[in-house]
């Protein structure tokens, strides 16, 4: 195997693949990189078991020349070693393997020598079916992402609530994420006839927002019974999914409210912020809030030893009982906020120890649902 390739465009391959190669595996192949030149490409990947990244890179990249291959064929190489070299290398790369899996690497005044391992000896990536997957735009793609991983829970006691439930019926996407506290559910209008629920490991979708960073093009979504595969022009994450079923949320949604209420986003964003300064001190970042006298919701919380804090803010529209007081997580509702772009939110209130449901107004495909906590 030899070629020449544009050091920039390598050493971002590299970095790409090797962010989830770890040195501390079962199989010692795993802490290296797989590089394989073909005629009219050079691919790398890279692996911890769960997770596959594979990055490609062609001949030409914006009208310019950023490889060469003058012989075919595939490698393995210590992912740590060869980060390393690689970024501190000052011009193209020429890479040769001769039949021993000798590799030496030079650029410039520098070469380098790497013993390399046989690639048959990698893991072959998991087989998908080319007839079942979804396509979906980019950047509809990172916005189902940022909106629902956040609510992941970050205990594995119930492995099936580290992830995201992919749910596919009647020309419907969702995403739905849910800590047993707090619950994310974004929706997208999409053109298939696959319907199905798999369950995404948080921690393959947020690898996968690193991958696709600028990419405009279109994600094409394969799925099988234990991988999930996001493949686009230049990459393909594969991904296992989590065995078990995740909760069924169509029971918990509130069908009806007690009190509605609209307010504008932003504000309200801010004074949540602000009381949470006070809510550390609780357990679970109590933050209270209260509708008196109609029109007016006053947003308040309490350190016994600091202080108090407490803002009013005029209420757009409110449907329903006028009379409430209920004590969130502030962080949870913080969270929730940030990620809705639209000016103004309805809150629904099923009562003071009842969920709250939060939805951006113009906006019916997305919602969060978040417990209340006790105030004592």
């Amino acid at each position: 195997m030899e070629f020449v390739i544009n050091n920039e465009y390598f050493n971002k391959a590299i970095s790409d693949v090797s962010k989830i190669v770890s040195s501390k595996t079962l199989l010692p192949i795993l802490s290296g990189i797989k590089i394989v030149a073909n005629h009219n490409n050079l691919i790398l990947i890279g692996s911890n078991a769960d997770i596959v990244i594979e990055k490609k890179i062609p001949l030409i990249i914006d009208d310019k020349k950023v490889l060469e291959v003058t012989e075919t064929g595939s490698v393995v190489l210590s992912a740590k070693f060869l980060s390393e070299i690689a970024k501190k290398l000052p011009t193209d790369i020429h890479l040769k393997v001769n039949k021993k899996q000798l590799v030496t690497i030079q650029s410039g005044e520098t070469v380098t020598k790497l013993n390399g391992f046989r690639s048959d000896e990698y893991p072959l990536l998991p087989q998908i079916t080319e007839t079942n997957y979804i396509k979906i735009r980019s950047a509809e793609l990172i916005q189902l992402i940022k909106q629902t991983t956040f609510t992941v829970s970050k205990s594995d006691s119930r492995p099936v609530l580290t992830g995201v439930n992919l749910v596919l019926i009647e020309n419907n996407l969702s995403f739905i994420a849910t800590n047993s506290h707090r619950l994310a559910l974004r929706k997208l209008v999409i053109e298939t006839d696959i319907m199905g629920s798999f369950v995404v490991p948080s921690t393959s979708l947020n690898e996968l927002i690193k991958l696709i960073n600028n990419e405009s093009s279109d994600i094409q979504i394969y799925l099988s019974d234990n991988y999930i595969v996001f493949q686009s022009n230049t990459f393909s994450l594969y991904s296992r999914l989590i065995e078990g079923h995740f909760p069924n949320i169509s029971g918990l949604l509130p069908k009806e409210a007690k009190t509605i209420i609209s307010l504008n986003t932003s504000q309200l964003l801010k004074g949540i912020e602000r009381a949470c300064i006070f809510a550390s001190e609780w357990r679970n970042n109590n933050v209270n809030l209260e509708i008196k006298e109609g029109m007016v919701i006053k947003i308040s919380s309490n350190s016994t030893e600091i202080g108090r804090i407490e803002a009013t803010q005029t209420i757009t529209m409110i449907e329903g009982e006028t009379d409430l007081s209920i004590s969130l997580d502030g962080s949870f509702l913080v969270d929730a906020l940030k990620e809705i772009k639209e000016e103004e939110v309805k809150l629904s209130f099923g009562g003071s120890m009842r969920p709250i449901l939060i939805e951006p107004i113009g906006n019916p495909f997305y919602l969060h649902l978040i417990s209340p906590v006790r105030s004592y």
